[in-house]
């Protein structure tokens, strides 16, 4: 019986939302794993960085935004057939400076609950959930 080892990547992602409730989504680079898909911003975590970190760090290098105020939204982990990313999801609820693809990345803003027609990574849909709980309350 063969074992294929599958590779695990820790993962920072930030939920902005306007005043409006829309949330800002980003598309993958044609050349990564699942490019051409959006997702909520963020991304891998660096060897011994705390996700608090690695999410501020990513929406700087990623968006040119400084988080101010962030809260943790949920943890949770999701399986394709060759990787799995353990996501650490953050609601951004304040920060500074305008959001703009500084990797050359489309970026738009979608109402919660337009997101799942929005062509997002399936390892997104628990956050729209969890967007549209908070939508609610």
């Amino acid at each position: 019986m063969t074992s294929t080892a599958r590779v695990t990547i820790e993962v920072a992602a930030g939920v902005l939302q306007r005043a409006t409730g829309q949330a800002l989504i980003a598309q993958r680079p044609a050349s990564k794993h699942a490019g051409g898909e959006w997702e909520f911003p963020g991304g891998k975590l660096e060897p011994g960085e705390s996700p608090r970190a690695g999410l501020e760090r990513e929406l700087r290098e990623e968006l040119g935004i400084q988080v101010l105020e962030a809260e943790s939204l949920m943890a949770y982990s999701h399986r394709y057939p060759d990787l799995e990313v353990h996501l650490h999801v953050f609601r951004v609820t304040r920060w500074s400076g305008e959001p703009a693809g500084l990797e050359d990345q489309p970026l738009r803003w979608v109402a919660v609950e337009q997101l799942l027609q929005a062509g997002l990574l399936p390892a997104d849909e628990p956050i729209v959930q969890a967007l549209a709980r908070l939508s609610k309350s």
